[in-house]
């Protein structure tokens, strides 16, 4: 099946609406819309035959079910990503919202602590869900990292500090990383975090990728000027080393050896910068970002949606995080600009608390 972007650009103006109004319904709703309700509000005039029969569709496409025979339907998990990457029409920030977001965070007064106490007030006030507030960025040495997958795309860093401070980041890893590869890194980096800052610990990757590209090119120096090896890419992230003639090559033992031992230092070359990839994305982040139920592996909670934003401080680095957990049926439209206010007022708060 294609992805979600496909599916959209090849369905028809029918479809599409019927979709929309579908999901629409239901986040208003929360419960099955019917096509005879759809009937009243198309803007083409079809008969509720007609808008079955599209439903049907699009529940065999994965986008709605039907939770009871005969009942109207609802949209599927992949239905709601779908809606919320192409359909969700994002409003602007209610003012009165704005009121009370304003009227919880403007007083600067206290510590950083108090102040993100009455941001997840705020947010739980204002939009009757569940807050969640990471606090800023620890520089103390690292005890302990730890990755966790939530998907295909994002995933998250535990961090955990020689003081006992926590911190978890969710954060977009390297391409084609699995379970299993998180592990593998997560041990590698366990193995040299003691008494390191995270600062202080790409410092030691990147001396190590340095070291590595220098014996790798030491020992492939010979078979590139002797012909018998090129260098694609040279320098590059995804350079090869090219071996020509390499069943001749492999004739003489100490040259497969020698072709063997770049190979596993190629391995460990790339496993490296994968690792220093991961490190460098835990202190990225991007805006707000909305996962949805089976996705939204950070909780316990079943068919939950989390829409989070990062904040920053003055330098614009990005030093924590806000958001919102509800259930799947949010009204995103308007959780969405709150969180992003919130989050970019209290990096505001934050950085004018610095200058002080």
């Amino acid at each position: 099946m294609s992805d979600g972007s496909d599916m959209l650009n090849e369905m028809n103006a029918r479809s599409r609406e019927v979709f929309r109004l579908v999901v629409e319904g239901y986040l208003e709703s929360g419960g099955p819309v019917g096509s005879r309700s759809l009937t009243r509000t198309m803007n083409e005039k079809v008969s509720a035959a007609t808008i079955r029969n599209v439903m049907q569709d699009l529940e065999y496409l994965g986008l709605l079910d039907s939770p009871h025979v005969s009942a109207g339907r609802i949209p599927t998990q992949l239905g709601l990503r779908m809606f919320v990457d192409g359909l969700l029409e994002v409003r602007d920030l209610d003012i009165d919202d704005r009121e009370k977001i304003d009227a919880t965070l403007g007083n600067n007064n206290g510590d950083v602590g108090s102040l993100l106490d009455r941001v997840g007030s705020a947010l739980s006030g204002v939009t009757h869900g569940a807050s969640l507030v990471l606090t800023p960025k620890h520089e103390a040495p690292i005890r302990h990292i730890e990755f966790v997958s939530l998907g295909h795309e994002r995933a998250l860093v535990v961090l955990v500090f020689a003081d006992g401070h926590v911190e978890n980041r969710v954060f977009q890893p390297p391409l084609g990383q699995t379970p299993s590869s998180m592990r593998e890194a997560a041990n590698f980096l366990n193995a040299l975090a003691e008494g390191r800052t995270l600062t202080e610990l790409r410092g030691v990757i990147e001396t190590e990728i340095a070291a590595r590209r220098q014996e790798l090119d030491s020992l492939a120096r010979d078979l590139v000027e002797s012909g018998l090896a090129i260098w694609e890419n040279e320098g590059q992230p995804y350079e090869r080393l090219i071996v020509r003639g390499r069943s001749n090559l492999l004739e003489e033992t100490a040259e497969a050896e020698e072709l063997e031992r770049i190979r596993t230092l190629f391995d460990d070359l790339e496993r490296k910068r994968d690792i220093a990839e991961f490190l460098e994305l835990t202190e990225e982040g991007d805006g707000v970002r909305i996962f949805i139920g089976s996705e939204n592996k950070l909780f316990s909670l079943s068919g939950s949606s989390l829409v989070v934003s990062p904040y920053m401080n003055a330098d614009r680095k990005i030093i924590g995080a806000v958001g919102v957990i509800g259930p799947t049926r949010l009204n995103y439209g308007r959780i969405v600009p709150i969180v992003d206010y919130t989050a970019q007022l209290v990096g505001k708060l934050i950085s004018d608390r610095g200058k002080g």
